[in-house]
């Protein structure tokens, strides 16, 4: 190959420098876990601007930096402000700077970096489950609206345990509870919890199940947080309703459970209605329909009373004569419908009994026609089909004879 020849393919293949940057740019501006990345490094140089602040995050094991911009509509809503020499994780996606041809991180959000890894961890898992489709509306199901039998997975010396009965037995007396007991706190929490929840399951005679605890420190309830826990909630055949800390707490739990509350006593009360409240409806309900039947009574009876005054008003001799007349009039149709039918099929007959008459062959015959048949009863229709000496049947209108043919004239 010649160097010319080289020189040719190889200026046919090259690409602009703008290409290149575009492609560059399509595979990590397109890049789905670049679109949405948490970083976590040190802050080792800042600068502000009109347009916000520039800084480069760096990695102080392996020195490896990357250049970072918050734009000034974004720094209100930042929960810390990067400072130099401190370590941060921020959220933000990948950009391509065209004319440098340089990449940086287009920032969404910092976080101090202890607070920010826990919650890195928590968004990565809530997204990972989330995905997996174990938090979809699809998958809730309805709680049982007069549950007899409940479960109940809670610590049996917490507070929470007390106030569930207590609040239970109040709102649904006859109500029969059984208590999975679990650690609800602690490393080995989130396997107390899954062990609670199979033995539910196994004994099979729960109609609901309630998983609760009273509130506490963020990582109290970082068990409610266990992929472990959130799985087997998720795939638990009895609907899971959930009451897990206070108002502002919320785990991935609550998440997957079918119904979720917070404290114990909220739960209690979401799981069983109050007595007094049914038996206050059920009364409603029963002064309802007895009204409604009331009212139906007092028209039916309205009604009854004014057809029988206008019975009394119409002589019954008058309307049996009423009603001969209209038996009659439709006596007097019928016979009249009748009658024209018999006469038409009549017409109908007769005119198919003269048309098949004019194909009678013997009235053709005694018209001075013959019929004429060889011997062996074919009708013959041709003097081609005579043989001379042969013997043939006549047939006249009246009479028949037997011929022999003498002479065959063409």
């Amino acid at each position: 190959m010649t160097s010319s020849s080289a020189n040719w393919e190889i200026s046919e293949t090259a690409i602009s420098v703008g290409s290149l940057t575009d492609y560059i740019q399509e595979l990590l501006e397109q890049d789905d876990i670049l679109r949405r990345v948490w970083v976590i490094g040190e802050v080792s140089s800042t600068s502000k601007h009109r347009s916000g602040i520039f800084l480069t995050l760096q990695d102080p094991d392996t020195k490896a930096s990357i250049k970072c911009v918050i734009w000034q509509s974004q720094l209100n809503k930042l929960v810390q402000l990067p400072q130099s020499g401190e370590k941060i994780i921020i959220l933000g996606s990948i950009r391509i700077y065209q004319q440098r041809g340089e990449y940086q991180i287009t920032v969404w959000q910092a976080l101090p970096a202890g607070e920010g890894l826990q919650a890195l961890r928590y968004n990565q898992l809530r997204n990972r489950l989330a995905a997996a489709g174990l938090f979809d509306i699809k998958r809730k199901r309805n709680l049982p609206i007069h549950p007899q039998i409940i479960a109940v997975v809670t610590s049996p010396q917490a507070a929470a345990w007390g106030d569930i009965q207590q609040t239970l037995y109040h709102r649904y007396p006859g109500l029969k509870i059984l208590l999975s007991p679990a650690q609800v706190q602690g490393e080995t929490a989130p396997i107390s919890i899954v062990k609670a929840i199979t033995r539910i399951e196994k004994d099979g005679r729960a109609e609901l199940l309630i998983i609760s605890r009273g509130g506490g420190a963020t990582e109290d309830l970082a068990c409610f947080n266990d992929e472990r826990v959130v799985r087997a909630i998720a795939n638990c055949p009895i609907p899971v309703l959930t009451g897990i800390g206070h108002e502002r707490d919320e785990c991935l739990a609550d998440l997957a459970a079918d119904v979720s509350v917070h404290t114990p006593t909220a739960v209690a009360a979401t799981a069983v209605p109050e007595l007094s409240t049914l038996i206050a409806q059920h009364q409603k309900r029963l002064c309802a329909l007895t009204q409604v039947v009331t009212q139906v009574l007092v028209k039916s009876r309205h009604r009854l009373d004014y057809l029988a005054e206008r019975l009394q008003r119409l002589p019954i001799g008058q309307k049996l004569q009423a009603e001969k007349n209209a038996i009659a009039m439709v006596r007097h149709q019928l016979i009249n419908s009748t009658s024209g039918r018999l006469n038409q099929a009549n017409r109908e007959c007769e005119f198919l009994r003269e048309k098949l008459a004019t194909l009678d062959p013997n009235r053709v015959l005694k018209r001075g026609y013959a019929l004429v048949r060889g011997d062996d009863g074919t009708i013959l229709r041709s003097v081609s089909d005579l043989v001379v000496g042969e013997e043939l049947q006549v047939k006249f209108g009246e009479g028949e004879v037997r011929v022999k043919v003498i002479e065959v004239f063409d």
